[in-house]
């Protein structure tokens, strides 16, 4: 027997198809969108199709635009290129208000074991944009995990011999975290890449 009726069972199997929503979250927002008035559920629906229709990656750096360029890529210096995984990670970098510079998403990272390598991101669209010689520094601000890593060893291989200066964004130690508590990697990660005083 089935346990919803056909159109909310549609309903929470769309959204237990969204990331980190189980079966539990996805039946209340079912029930939610079905106490909603109708103009309110349709302002919701409305939202979905446009962010569909309408946002597109921006020519340059692959960050989400509804134009051909990023507002990013308009007016910033380009001479230095902060390299991240996906589009998230530059609003995450923005909120900071600390680079002024510009980016690349490379829309993943190179995972052998996913069967994701070079040719499978935008790296090919990097080693173009360094052509200009005007870029000064790369800083490669992926995830600080196997694949984070493998994904910044191969890159500074390529672009160091372009005599552009390659950086990776610093690990260690959270600020306010007590070392005791500090897991075995993070903690050997931050003997390795301590700073002088």
């Amino acid at each position: 027997m089935e346990i919803f009726i056909e159109p909310i069972g549609k309903l929470v199997n769309e959204f237990s198809k969204l990331p980190g929503v189980g079966k539990k979250t996805a039946q209340r927002y079912a029930y939610k969108i079905i106490d909603m008035p109708e103009a309110e559920a349709k302002a919701f629906a409305d939202a979905i199709l446009g962010v569909k229709r309408k946002v597109r990656y921006c020519k340059v750096c692959g960050n989400f635009t509804e134009e051909d360029e990023c507002a990013i890529c308009k007016v910033r210096e380009k001479n230095v290129i902060c390299v991240v995984k996906e589009p998230k990670d530059v609003l995450a970098i923005e909120k900071l208000r600390e680079f002024k510079g510009v980016y690349h998403v490379l829309h993943g990272v190179i995972d052998p074991l996913s069967g994701i390598g070079p040719n499978d991101i935008r790296i090919r669209e990097l080693l173009a944009r360094l052509q200009s010689g005007d870029v000064k520094e790369v800083i490669i601000a992926t995830n600080p995990d196997v694949s984070g890593d493998a994904t910044a060893m191969y890159l500074a291989k390529l672009i160091k011999p372009l005599d552009i200066k390659v950086t990776r964004l610093a690990h260690g130690i959270p600020v306010g975290s007590e070392i005791e508590y500090t897991d075995d990697v993070t903690l050997a990660r931050a003997f390795v890449e301590r700073n002088p005083l």
